[in-house]
């Protein structure tokens, strides 16, 4: 969608130069109609030159001659044709020359905490080529010994938000294949806000894993033996007498 431009400067000549309504002016230019009126009291805008929207080519005559004559009417932008889709345009996303440096760091990141992302997902985040992103994966990059993974948002590469939508999209994938994901995984393809409020579970140490089952006596045999009395010293120390003891040595 085309906007106006220098739409203060426009209203400035459309009060100056016509005797529409502060109304039109204001829904034309995308102002409030009592900042126009401010406009035209002299309280706003103070020092701007005026805009011809007619001479620059954002408006038509016809259009301004209407709104003179039916205070009700609209004025609408004149159509350019050059400015059709020019808020979304395609191809990678321009990197500062102060940034593309950090462009490898945010790759490695992107490649190591999220595997799941495709190199057109990664590409479009922080405007790069597939072949720099194949070559980070398998550490075939001629500068891999010193790139340290580091969060693209951190690096200014993209938005929180457009690394979120893209994890989303990640995880409604892979749900839809029906891949059975871990607790590191689902808090991988998670929004940031989303992770932070999931409860960690907890886990049992390495050094003890296996062992959370181990007991030192037998359930079954401990009940099934006798209780045995050892209310006194001489019982404690109660040791099986020895036949060998009665034998003489030979």
């Amino acid at each position: 969608m085309a906007k106006l431009l220098h739409p203060k400067a426009t209203a400035v000549w459309l009060v100056d130069n016509t005797t529409i309504s502060f109304k039109q002016i204001a829904d034309f230019v995308g102002m409030h109609e009592l900042e126009v009126q401010g406009i035209a009291d002299g309280d706003v805008a103070t020092g701007v030159k005026g805009f011809d929207p007619v001479a620059n080519n954002q408006l038509v005559q016809e259009e301004l001659t209407n709104a003179e004559t039916n205070p009700l009417y609209k004025m609408k932008l004149k159509f350019n044709a050059a400015a059709t889709g020019e808020e979304k345009r395609r191809g990678p996303r321009y990197t500062p020359l102060s940034k593309r440096q950090d462009r490898p760091a945010s790759i490695y990141w992107l490649v190591k905490f999220h595997p799941e992302l495709s190199d057109g997902q990664i590409g479009k985040l922080v405007g790069t080529t597939k072949p720099t992103i194949q070559a980070i994966r398998e550490r075939t990059h001629w500068n891999i010994a010193n790139i340290q993974p580091i969060d693209p948002v951190a690096l200014g590469l993209c938005k929180q938000s457009e690394l979120d939508a893209v994890v989303q999209k990640a995880a409604a994938k892979k749900a839809a294949d029906g891949e059975v994901m871990t607790d590191d995984e689902r808090r991988k393809l998670v929004s940031t806000q989303t992770s932070l409020g999931m409860e960690a579970e907890p886990k049992i140490p390495t050094a003890i894993e296996g062992l959370e089952t181990f007991s030192l006596s037998d359930d079954d045999s401990a009940e099934d033996a006798p209780d045995s009395d050892f209310s006194d010293a001489d019982s404690f120390f109660n040791l099986p007498e020895n036949d060998d003891e009665d034998e003489q040595p030979r």
